[in-house]
């Protein structure tokens, strides 16, 4: 327990510094911009997040969303750094095996939680801090391995960014090495589209 919240204070310290004095220069016209993601057609939605739906219906409210980027600023770009590091360094990593006995099993986390749940939990508190839903999207992607890994889209007027739990620093989805699947529609957030080349994903169903 005390290590871990040494490395959590750690981490924190680290966006203070970063807040108070390497983003104080930070400005949008500062920033290179990315090509975002293309959609290239409908997906089913994985099993998990239906049945996340499913448990937790308030989290999963129709958003009709108009494809809105956030603009990334001083304020803006401190929010993703504190809210990343803040979960990854409370969320201890844990299977769905080892938590609930079953294979797959989406939720927000208490203190442990496999790679949806961290990206749940980011996006929970992003829109609690007054981000759009529809620039928050849960995204399924293959990692070097093939192995299905799930990270945070974040659609920004520099890009597509993501938050993943492997790691504290935020990349553009071009860096992150990962070949990205499918995520969450922007324009209806119980939808789910294909990104980039169309793939076979095991496990999905619909949400309708």
């Amino acid at each position: 327990m005390y290590r871990k919240s040494l490395v959590y204070f750690t981490r924190l310290c680290a966006v203070a510094a970063f807040s108070a004095v390497g983003c104080s220069a930070l400005q949008a016209k500062d920033l290179p911009v990315y090509a975002p993601l293309v959609v290239t057609g409908a997906a089913e939605a994985p099993i998990g997040y239906v049945q996340f739906c499913s448990d937790l219906p308030e989290e999963c409210r129709d958003v009709q969303g108009r494809g809105r980027r956030v603009v990334l600023n001083q304020k803006t770009w401190a929010d993703l750094e504190r809210i990343n590091l803040e979960v990854n360094a409370e969320i201890s990593p844990a299977t769905d095996l080892d938590l609930f006995g079953v294979l797959e099993y989406w939720t927000l986390p208490d203190i442990a939680g496999d790679c949806e749940d961290y990206v749940l939990l980011k996006r929970k508190r992003l829109i609690a801090a007054g981000w759009p839903a529809e620039a928050l999207l849960v995204t399924v992607v293959r990692d070097d391995k093939g192995e299905g890994h799930a990270v945070l889209t974040v659609v920004t007027d520099k890009g597509d960014y993501a938050l993943d739990n492997q790691r504290d620093d935020i990349r553009p989805w071009q860096t992150t090495q990962y070949s990205f699947v499918k995520r969450q529609s922007q324009y209806d957030v119980n939808r789910w589209v294909y990104v980039g080349a169309p793939d076979t994903v095991v496990g999905v169903a619909s949400t309708r």
